[in-house]
């Protein structure tokens, strides 16, 4: 089994890098670009015996205590198959 774990700065938070990313795709002349948020993807391989359930409960508390900073991060796992 296959997991994925996306972490992404909530939206309160200033992006500055995805402002510079917006303006540089603005500067190549994609004007239809209107903003852009960056993130992070976690791809993690799981124990054939692991079943799902407790996947899914390792990979949040996993998710919450070390890949993202809950703070300022949003965070999703997906169980993939």
């Amino acid at each position: 089994m296959k997991a994925r774990v996306f972490v992404s700065l909530k939206k309160t938070v200033l992006d500055p890098q995805g402002q510079t990313i917006r303006s540089a795709l603005a500067g190549r002349g994609y004007q239809s670009i209107a903003g852009v948020r960056q993130g992070k993807i976690f791809e993690i391989d799981l124990s054939p015996e692991t079943d799902r359930d407790s996947a899914h409960k390792e990979l949040e508390e996993i998710a919450r205590e070390v890949l993202a900073n809950p703070v300022i991060e949003d965070y999703r796992v997906e169980l993939l198959d």
